[in-house]
């Protein structure tokens, strides 16, 4: 699981924040000052998200003291997004930065994209008993391996990259077009979300990992 280590003082702010990451299947650790951070970061951490304004001093020199002693990528949060802060943090070696008040759906895609330039991105997925090495391209369900077709397995791949999101069944048929070689209608989706619950669902009838939202499309 990707460890993530949330450097704010602000103890709503940080408990919000890894109360959400950990909801998207990150390992989230707050600390609320860099002296703490200094002491504990290590290499099993795999990305540090860090405010500018510390109570023991600047994000900025937090970020070059992490940077020195580990290869690990930082996203910074600004209260402002000004361009002085901007380019300094970046200057400084950071590798995202993010202004509050921010989205946290848009922070979950900017973290992941980070982590997939880093070299650090987790290959496997997990939820409810699925398990999904993408590494591996090797599917599971309740330890019992699950036998794809290529476009259910890039179907799933669509769902699991947007985790918690609404996908519209125009968006998912964008995602899966003409994989395998085969021609994908608004039937042919229907059909294939069926077979793929019926392969990773508990019980298809009443699923719970692929639920329908009406009117809207789907959501994992």
């Amino acid at each position: 699981m990707t460890r993530i280590l949330i450097v704010e003082d602000d103890d709503a702010i940080a408990r919000n924040l890894a109360d959400f990451l950990r909801g998207e299947g990150f390992d989230a650790l707050t600390v609320p000052t860099a002296a703490k951070a200094l002491n504990i970061a290590d290499g099993s951490f795999d990305l540090v998200i860090l405010d500018v304004n510390l109570p023991d001093g600047s994000g900025f020199a937090l970020c070059s003291a992490l940077k020195g002693k580990l290869d690990i990528p930082i996203i910074f949060l600004t209260a402002s997004g000004d361009e002085f802060s901007v380019v300094t943090g970046l200057e400084l070696g950071a590798d995202d930065y993010i202004a509050k008040p921010f989205r946290p759906r848009e922070l979950v895609s900017r973290i992941r994209t980070v982590l997939r330039r880093a070299g650090k991105a987790s290959s496997v997925f997990e939820l409810d008993g699925l398990r999904v090495d993408t590494e591996r391209a090797q599917v599971t369900k309740n330890g019992k391996e699950v036998f794809l077709s290529a476009l259910e397995y890039r179907l799933l791949l669509v769902f699991i990259s947007n985790r918690g999101v609404v996908l519209s069944r125009s968006r998912l048929l964008e995602e899966i077009w003409d994989v395998g070689g085969d021609f994908v209608n608004d039937n042919t989706l229907t059909v294939y979300i069926k077979r793929l619950r019926d392969k990773i669902e508990d019980d298809p009838a009443d699923p719970k990992l692929i639920k329908t939202v009406r009117g809207l499309g789907y959501r994992l």
